[in-house]
């Protein structure tokens, strides 16, 4: 082991569960962690608007690799391998107790995502870890069975083994180590993002949730179940991070101009709403339209659906015409928008893209084209869902690769 240095290029998530991984499996060995910025774990630091959704309790290797739009196949080895379970135990061996929310969301029972970042620089330190800040990698070759790295100064630095968890190619140039030394870079593009709508009354709706709604883009398959949020600039929730996730790359593709449609009364058919709207005509003839709400739609929601469908405000249920009663139907179950544009999801930054999954071996996380390389995290062009995926699909790679690093040296 003597001599054999390990160096991992990326000082976030999978990078720091790798080299502690690798250290703790092979004491003595040499494992630096190379960061190009000052702040080594920042992802880590704002992740779940500061708690850090660690994980999630979905305990079955299947269906978590179900929550990954790229990846879902590749993942179910190493989740049976080391999974959310694993990861609890992981921390809990370290001092760090978890919570778990209705949702399955996990965080730290500090509700600070400090806690993770010095439970990863104190095992990192007690495992004899060196982590070099500022120390970014320009340029990286092979060198007989290792590499020659070129760091920003002019630098160099060998080593025997690699491992590459730079992040989420937000743009082509943060692959292009990968790409030096081989590998096929698939075009990145966001992930996790919101939906620009142009309508005036979603922007006064600011701040509601609606739960259940169904969210389509027209003329795809592309369809999710679950909670909406109304916001300044069009529409926000879990439902609408799910939708673009999934829908990654045929909404770039569009530009991010397509029609949504939303249905806000999932649960009833439409001879049922049908039903109902006779029936409240018969009921209520003499109450206004937007002052009867339909449960479990709110009063605001309600009457904007209402005016949306061309009702006035003054119209009495006994007013209310067969057009209009069409009208108010289908504003209910497909009100549509024309999406205009996205806006990040600032705590996720996550992509969809990164090195081809075909180019690696998901039992050991190594190259398939290139000895003693390996890699971790969304590097790869692997990310799930909001609600604690991607940290899981970093911590699995990272153990994965720490420990064939260690168990080659």
């Amino acid at each position: 082991m003597a001599g054999k240095r390990i160096v991992i290029v990326g000082g976030g998530a999978a990078g720091f569960f790798a080299a502690i991984t690798c250290a703790e499996a092979a004491p003595g060995a040499d494992v630096t962690i190379l960061e190009k910025t000052a702040r080594p774990l920042s992802k880590v630091k704002i992740s779940g608007g500061g708690r850090c959704n660690v994980t999630h309790a979905c305990f079955d290797p299947v269906e978590l690799s179900g929550h990954y739009p790229r990846g879902e196949r590749e993942l179910r080895g190493p989740f049976a391998a080391f999974q959310p379970r694993d990861t609890i135990e992981w921390f809990r061996r370290r001092g760090v107790e978890m919570y778990t929310l209705p949702d399955g969301c996990l965080f730290p029972v500090t509700d600070s995502s400090q806690t993770i970042i010095d439970c990863f620089l104190g095992a990192a330190k007690a495992a004899g870890v060196k982590l070099r800040c500022n120390a970014g990698v320009e340029s990286v070759a092979r060198q007989g069975d290792g590499f020659v790295l070129q760091l920003a100064g002019g630098e160099t630095l060998a080593c025997e083994k690699l491992m590459l968890a730079t992040g989420g190619c937000r743009v082509p140039a943060m692959g292009a180590l990968a790409v030096q030394l081989g590998h096929t870079l698939i075009a990145p593009v966001p992930s996790l993002f919101t939906f620009h709508v142009d309508a005036p009354w979603v922007h006064e709706l600011a701040g509601i949730v609606v739960e259940p709604v169904q969210a389509e883009v027209a003329g795809t398959n592309l369809s999710q179940t679950g909670i909406v949020l109304f916001t300044h600039w069009g529409f926000s929730g879990p439902v609408i991070l799910q939708l673009s996730a999934w829908g990654a790359r045929e909404l770039a593709r569009r530009e991010y101009r397509f029609p949504l449609v939303l249905n806000w009364l999932p649960g009833k058919t439409p001879e049922q709403l049908h039903d109902e709207l006779e029936a409240r005509r018969a009921m209520f003839p003499a109450k206004y339209v937007v002052n009867t709400p339909i449960a479990p739609l709110t009063a605001r929601l309600w009457q904007a659906l209402v005016l949306a469908a061309g009702v006035g405000a003054q119209t009495r249920w006994a007013d209310l015409s067969r057009a209009m009663r069409h009208n108010l139907a289908r504003q209910l179950v497909r009100s549509e928008f024309s999406v205009i544009g996205k806006t990040l999801n600032k705590d996720e930054f996550v992509t969809c893209g990164g090195v081809k999954l075909s180019e690696v071996h998901f039992k050991t996380m190594q190259s398939r084209l290139c000895p003693n390389l390996y890699f971790a995290g969304e590097l790869l062009d692997m990310d799930g869902l909001t609600g604690g995926f991607n940290f899981q699909a970093a911590w699995t790679t990272g153990w994965l690769a720490g420990n064939a690093m260690a168990a080659e040296l």
